[in-house]
């Protein structure tokens, strides 16, 4: 048996129905997103869980309680985990940063690996730290399933650093709707991506709200 990483986005929140910039704000979900962090328990309870790490954000933690509860796993709070620092870009939508950081967000929205939002992190700092919690998994989990619990930036940067793939090009590669849940086998060859984005376990009244 090979480990494999579930890798799961916290649900709806007012932020990610805006795309709004929401890293280091401690928003909750919305009704929404709690009924999505419900449906991921419903319907992954029955599988045997080696652990669950959580980002220690509010929208996190609220995502992954219920499936924790259904379990019976304590949650494992990594702040590798959190998601990226948007500095002082926090709050604000994305026609506000480019009227008010122009030049900082013409080099973000360019090469975001190595530059960061203004007085924020770069792509690299969000892999170094997030990393650091992957490399824990996989000295710690030989084998099973693993919960990751975390944010839109954070798990692309991740699945960038995992399968190879330019870390600057993260927003261009990958995408990350609420609640949605991606599966990474280590296998012979290293990391293997067996689904990506899938919220196919939500009822279609949540499935087909926009992301969000």
């Amino acid at each position: 048996m090979s480990l494999k990483l579930y890798l799961l986005r916290h649900g709806e929140t007012t932020f990610s129905m805006s795309r709004g910039f929401c890293g280091v704000l401690d928003v909750d979900l919305t009704d929404s997103g709690y009924a999505m962090a419900q449906a991921f328990a419903d319907e992954y309870k029955a599988l045997t869980w080696e652990a669950v790490y959580c980002s220690p954000m509010k929208r996190t933690q609220a995502t992954a309680t219920p499936i924790a509860k259904a379990t019976g796993m304590e949650l494992i709070i990594r702040d590798g985990l959190k998601e990226a620092d948007y500095g002082q870009w926090e709050g604000k939508s994305k026609d506000e940063v480019r009227r008010e950081f122009e030049a900082d967000n013409y080099h973000w929205m360019t090469e975001p690996a190595w530059n960061p939002p203004t007085g924020g992190e770069t792509a690299v700092e969000v892999r170094n730290r997030a990393m650091a919690v992957i490399a824990e998994i996989e000295e710690k989990y030989t084998a099973g399933n693993v919960l990751i619990v975390s944010h839109r930036t954070t798990l692309r940067i991740v699945l960038c650093s995992l399968l190879g793939i330019d870390l600057g090009r993260y927003r261009d590669r990958l995408d990350y709707p609420a609640a949605s849940l991606s599966v990474v086998k280590f296998g012979k060859y290293g990391p293997l991506l067996e689904r990506m984005g899938d919220r196919a376990y939500m009822p279609p009244e949540l499935r087909e709200r926009e992301d969000i």
